[in-house]
């Protein structure tokens, strides 16, 4: 199955502790089912200082976005602003994405 959310698009958290959030999407993980979203699911992780190449990694606390499952997102239409599910319309031997509450292309 094709993960209908890319790169760039702005979407919403339907579940967990950062429900309702909004932000976008910064990485896909196709193979885990899995999003990075911008301000979603931060972690933070305690890093030692790393003398690797030459270059040295500074210590201290390190703040970073984990993946979430895309199942707990729905993205945002940028025509009526609500999240939607998703469909796809296959027009002239392409598939454009299309809302579900307004019928609107979302790819225009």
């Amino acid at each position: 199955m094709t993960m209908k959310i890319r790169k760039g698009d702005t979407v919403q958290v339907i579940s967990g502790r950062n429900r309702g959030t909004r932000g976008q999407v910064l990485r896909r993980l196709p193979s885990d089912d899995r999003v990075v979203v911008q301000g979603v699911n931060v972690r933070k992780k305690h890093q030692r200082q790393v003398q690797a190449g030459g270059r040295t990694m500074n210590p201290g606390i390190i703040q970073f976005e984990a993946p979430i499952h895309v199942s707990n997102v729905m993205l945002v239409c940028p025509k009526c602003g609500k999240p939607s599910r998703i469909g796809l319309r296959r027009e002239d031997g392409t598939s454009r994405r299309v809302c579900k509450n307004c019928d609107s292309l979302i790819d225009a």
